[in-house]
């Protein structure tokens, strides 16, 4: 199945990809891509090969995944921010027949065969055109396409040490799905492409532009996106929390917010009194709940909210708690496994259940409620103590912005909690922030010790806080 020739012949002369400098429809992306990947085929890339890509957000990084997804092959976008000692690390399991990037950072790798973008690009405006046969009249997929391998893509894990998730097709293909019926995105609907195309939140939206038709607005490298929000005829838009709060203080880029039909807000903790001033300001936000071994969306609310919610199950997806809180999720949409030897990794209970290491609640209504991470939880003389739920509380105070709580050690209890918080004018001095949790969780869950915070560390390439880095610090 072709999905980018299918979307021409459903969407023909609509726009698809949209730049400040240049608008493309869906046909002059299936001819694109069609001469893209003739390229790519004459450097003797074929089916089933793994082309690994290292450059930042661009109209021909989106070209090229399209690109790679007509040929069969299997894309590997990683993060070009990473030096190249790292990068060479994630290489090494991936196997790469190519990689593609500027020639400033391929010439420091080691690969079989090293393309520079901008030539691969050059050489396609007058290349012969890529062309296999499919079945583009059959409805649905067979078992086969359901289980072709097409990406692999990193986990942004918490721990700083990313996992290579492969993914199928239909995983990308169902988690489109499934996300459009909730949010749909179809002609007319502009969706800027503010989360990065190595990270699964990113590349999942060429797939929901491919199968609803909604175009996708691609800023310069480099540019803010609040910048972006006023140069683009946007409809929607995807954000993280820290994103967010940064708009929040500004009142042209609240403006331009205001005027969005959907703002999807996920891939960390999102903080009540962030969430109440978005409510506050009129923001269309909408919570979800995903992974990158669920091809992103996993749970997401129906609609606009003012309250911490992770919303409800998608389409093509399953969700159970079991043991502990943890999250248990299965389905169309749950990834092929991680690389590791010869065949990817996949590891289950024996209902099929695939453990996210989350904790959480499910209400009657079945909206999910995340609650921490497994990893995240320490002992405490004895005591289950989860960091998130202290680090809530925190933020529940009038005046604290974000905080995160690590365990230190301690003589008589083994550890005890510690907290980083960033905070506003209002809030209150230390004491009275101690004093005051105490009284809401307990003395026993209250830090010792509280550290204020002006700029975070965060993971690189994400937007989440760095929590090991501050583990060190204590």
């Amino acid at each position: 199945m072709d999905l980018v020739a299918i979307a021409a012949q459903n969407y023909g002369d609509n726009p698809a990809l949209v730049t400040e400098k240049e608008t493309r429809t869906f046909n002059d992306l299936d001819a694109a891509t069609a001469r893209m990947a003739g390229v790519l085929q004459s450097k003797g890339i074929e089916k089933g090969d793994v082309v690994a890509l290292s450059m930042p957000n661009s109209p021909e990084l989106a070209l090229l995944l399209l690109a790679l997804l007509r040929m069969g092959s299997i894309a590997a976008p990683l993060n070009y921010r990473f030096p190249p000692s790292r990068l060479q690390n994630l290489l090494q399991p991936l196997k790469p027949v190519a990689l593609v990037g500027p020639e400033r950072l391929t010439e420091k790798l080691s690969v079989p065969l090293k393309l520079h973008a901008e030539k691969v690009i050059a050489e396609s405006s007058s290349s012969k055109l890529f062309s296999e046969e499919f079945d583009n009249a059959a409805t649905g997929l067979s078992a086969q396409q359901r289980k072709t391998p097409v990406t692999v893509i990193h986990t942004s894990s918490s721990s700083g040490t990313p996992k290579a998730a492969l993914h199928s097709f239909g995983n990308h293909y169902y988690s489109a799905l499934g996300s459009n019926e909730n949010i749909p995105f179809a002609f007319g609907d502009c969706w800027l492409l503010s989360l990065p195309l190595f990270h699964i939140g990113g590349y999942a939206m060429l797939f929901r532009s491919l199968l609803g038709g909604g175009a996708l607005a691609v800023m310069e490298p480099g540019t803010p996106i609040q910048d972006a929000l006023g140069r683009f005829p946007l409809s929607h838009l995807s954000l993280v929390p820290t994103q967010l709060y940064r708009m929040l203080q500004n009142r042209e880029t609240l403006k331009n917010l205001q005027g969005l039909e959907a703002i999807l807000l996920g891939g960390s903790a999102v903080e009540p009194v962030l969430l109440q001033q978005a409510s506050k300001a009129g923001l269309p936000i909408y919570l979800t709940y995903g992974s990158t071994e669920m091809s992103s969306q996993i749970t997401t609310t129906p609609g606009p909210v003012d309250t911490i919610t992770a919303g409800r199950v998608l389409p093509y997806r399953e969700l159970s708690i079991g043991p502990g809180d943890e999250i248990l999720v299965k389905g169309p949409c749950l990834f092929q496994g991680y690389l590791s030897g010869k065949e990817p990794l996949l590891e289950t209970d024996a209902d099929g259940w695939f453990h996210t290491g989350d904790t959480g609640v499910l209400s009657p209504e079945g909206e999910l409620l995340v609650t921490g991470r497994t990893d995240n939880m320490f002992i405490s003389g004895g005591e289950n103590i989860h960091p998130e739920e202290i680090e809530r509380a925190l933020c529940s105070l009038k005046g604290l912005i974000r905080a995160i709580v690590v365990p230190v050690s301690d003589p008589e209890y083994g550890l005890r909690p510690s907290a980083f918080i960033e905070t506003s004018e209002q809030a209150p001095a230390d004491n009275d922030i101690l004093e005051q949790l105490s009284r809401e969780i307990g003395t026993f869950k209250t830090p010792v010790a509280i550290t204020r915070v002006k700029a975070w560390r965060f993971l690189p390439g994400t937007e989440k806080i760095d929590r090991g880095y501050y583990k060190s610090l204590v």
